[in-house]
C-alpha cells in the first residue's frame, strides 16, 4: 500500500530511534510508535482525507511532529549555521528533500552531534548504524548515559571518549567494534561498561575508572592477563570477561574482593588458580564460572570456605583429584550461617575415587550437581548428577594421569 513513509522517531528528545546507517542514505521507512489519538481528532483526519484533496506527501506526519519536537527541544545558539540541524525546514516534506539545501544531511547522525553542548543521555540503541563511532561524540562533556548496541558500529572506540567526564552508563555491545580499548581511568564518573560481543582484541587496560560497578567484555578477542587495576575496583560487583583468549593464573584478589558478586571467567585459557591469603573467608562472591578452561591441579580447598557462594561451575577442565568432602557437604549438608551450592557443576574433568557419602542423598530437586564424564570409579545413571555422560575410559584417565584403583 502507498502512503506517506514513516522515519520513525520516537517523541523523546533525547532518546529516539532511527534505522539507518551513519554512512549512508536515509531509507525514510521506520516504524513509528504506536500513538492515541482523540476522537474528534480522528474524524476531523478523517473528514480531511475524504472531503479535500490529497496532497502528495511521502513523510508520516507523526514523524514530522517528532523531528519539529527534537529541534525546538535544542538551545538555538548550539545551533551552528549551516549545520545539518540548522537545515532542517518543515516548509518543506522530509523525506523529498534528504540532502537537498533544506535538509543537508538527511537524517544520518552526524558530527555535528558536538553541538548539543547539553546532551545528557543519547540512545541509538537497536538499528542498523554502520560506520565508525564518531570521534565528535567525545566531545559532549555533559553526556552521562550513551547506548550505541545493537549496530553495526565498525572500528576502534575512540580515544576522545577520554572526554566524557560526566559519562555514567557506556553500552557499545552487540556491534562490530575492534581494536584495543583505550585507556578509560579519566572517565571517574562511570559504573556500567558493557563492550561485550565485539571483536575488540588486545590487552585489557591497566587503567580503570575507580567507580566501576559493573564490567561485561564477554565474547571479544581479549588477550593477555588479569590487570592488578582490578583490585583497586571498590564497588565493582560484576566482572563477566569469558569467551575471550585470557591466559595466566586467575588472580587471587578476586577471591577476596570486597564487593565482587558476580564473577564469570568462562571460555578463556586460564591454568591455575591463586589462593586468597584469607582462604576466601571474607569473600562476597554468591556466582563464579570458571568453565571450559584449562584449570589443572586438584579442586582447590578454598572455594567451599566462602560464605556466601552459592552457584559454583568448574566443568570441563582439567581437574583431578579426589573430590574434596567440603564440596560435598556444602551442596548435601550446609554449616548454619553458610550458604548452600545450589548449582556445583564438576563434570568434564579427570576427578578420581569414589563419590562423596553426602552427595549420595541428594535429591534432585534440591540442588543442580553435575559429576558427569570424569574418571569416578563408579557413577551409576540412577544418580542424578552421574547422568548427562559416562565415566571416561581407564585408558583416557590413566593416559592424563589420573590414579586409578
Amino acid at each position: 500500500m502507498n502512503g506517506p513513509r514513516s522515519l520513525g522517531f520516537s517523541p523523546s528528545l533525547l532518546h529516539f530511534k532511527m534505522n539507518f546507517p551513519f554512512t549512508s542514505q536515509s531509507h525514510c521507512e521506520i516504524k513509528m510508535a504506536t500513538s492515541k489519538f482523540f476522537l474528534s481528532s480522528l474524524l476531523l483526519l478523517l473528514f480531511v482525507h475524504g472531503v479535500l484533496p490529497r496532497a502528495e506527501s511521502k513523510t508520516y506526519w507523526g514523524d514530522v511532529d517528532a523531528l519539529k519536537q527534537l529541534k525546538n527541544g535544542v538551545q538555538p545558539n548550539s545551533v551552528s549555521p549551516g549545520s545539518c540541524l540548522g537545515s532542517w525546514d518543515f516548509t518543506f516534506d522530509p523525506c523529498d528533500s534528504l540532502f537537498s539545501e533544506r535538509f543537508t544531511c538527511g537524517f544520518r547522525i552526524p558530527g555535528s552531534l558536538s553541538n548539543l553542548t547539553r546532551l545528557t543521555r543519547l540512545g541509538l540503541s537497536r538499528n542498523a548504524f554502520s560506520g565508525e563511532v564518531p570521534a565528535s561524540i567525545g566531545s559532549l562533556s555533559t553526556l552521562e548515559e550513551l547506548y550505541l548496541d545493537n549496530n553495526n558500529l565498525q572500528g576502534p572506540i575512540p580515544p576522545t571518549f577520554n572526554g566524557l567526564g560526566s559519562l555514567k552508563r557506556l553500552e557499545i555491545q552487540s556491534n562490530n567494534i575492534s581494536g584495543e580499548l583505550p585507556e578509560l581511568g579519566s572517565l571517574k564518573n562511570l559504573y556500567f561498561l558493557d563492550a561485550s560481543n565485539n571483536v575488540i582484541s588486545g590487552y585489557l587496560p591497566t587503567t580503570l575508572p575507580p567507580f566501576l560497578v559493573q564490567i561485561s567484555m564477554r565474547n571479544n578477542m581479549i588477550e593477555g592477563t588479569i590487570p592488578p587495576s582490578l583490585k583497586y575496583l571498590n564497588l565493582l560487583q560484576v566482572l563477566d570477561l569469558s569467551h575471550n583468549k585470557l591466559t595466566g593464573s586467575v588472580p587471587y584478589f578476586l577471591f577476596n574482593h570486597p564487593s565482587l558478586q558476580q564473577l564469570t571467567l568462562a571460555f578463556n585459557s586460564f591454568d591455575s588458580l591463586q589462593a586468597p591469603s584469607n582462604l576466601g573467608t571474607q569473600s562476597e562472591l554468591i556466582a563464579v564460572d570458571l568453565s571450559n578452561n584449562e584449570l589443572q591441579g586438584w579442586l582447590p580447598p578454598f572455594l567451599p570456605l566462602m560464605p556466601k557462594l552459592s552457584a559454583l561451575s568448574m566443568e570441563n577442565n582439567k581437574f583431578s583429584g579426589m573430590i574434596p568432602i567440603q564440596y560435598a557437604l556444602r551442596a548435601a549438608l550446609p554449616a548454619s550461617g553458610i550458604a548452600p551450592f545450589a548449582r556445583l557443576l564438576l563434570g568434564g574433568n579427570y576427578l578420581f575415587g569414589p563419590i562423596p557419602g553426602p552427595l549420595l542423598v541428594l535429591k534432585p530437586d534440591t540442588a543442580n550437581v553435575s559429576l558427569a564424564d570424569n574418571c569416578l570409579i563408579r557413577c551409576p545413571s540412577r544418580f542424578f548428577f552421574c547422568q548427562g555422560a559416562d565415566q571416561k575410559s581407564l585408558m583416557e584417565c590413566k593416559s592424563f594421569g589420573s590414579v586409578i584403583p
